[in-house]
């Protein structure tokens, strides 16, 4: 069979972004499921500590990620972009947590839904290196 090095058509380009992204999450999603345990033997009294739980949760998701985009061959440069939009919404609500503004719960449902967009302008930012 031969290989052709053909444009892919818009459709094909989506997809491919759609299931990139996707790819992504679990592996946000794994490194929660894998490092939390880790972490409540480390630090039994984290979940207690509002603003280190959010960080910590950060990290895990921006370690399983990171540790997919190498596996993708993904440069450092977008790992550290993509690490800090695993951050940026905690980072963004932790000043309305720390005055009263928003609980501990809304802090940590806000980062989680709007890390996606976050991750979503990382990867459009890079559309080339994502197949958009």
């Amino acid at each position: 069979m031969k290989h052709t090095t053909e444009p892919k058509t818009r459709k094909q380009a989506v997809l491919h972004f759609a299931r990139h992204a996707v790819e992504m999450l679990v592996a946000m999603v794994a490194g929660m499921v894998v490092l939390e345990p880790v972490w409540s033997f480390l630090w039994p009294s984290l979940p207690g500590n509002v603003t280190a739980n959010a960080l910590v949760m950060a990290t895990n998701m921006s370690l399983g990620m990171a540790l997919w985009m190498r596996i993708r061959r993904h440069g450092w440069a977008s790992i550290a972009e993509m690490s800090a939009a695993m951050y940026l919404p905690y980072v963004l609500f932790l000043p309305f947590f720390w005055t009263g503004l928003v609980s501990g719960p809304t802090l940590m449902t806000a980062g989680h839904v709007l890390m996606v967009p976050a991750m979503l302008a990382a990867m459009v930012r890079r559309r080339a290196e994502y197949g958009l």
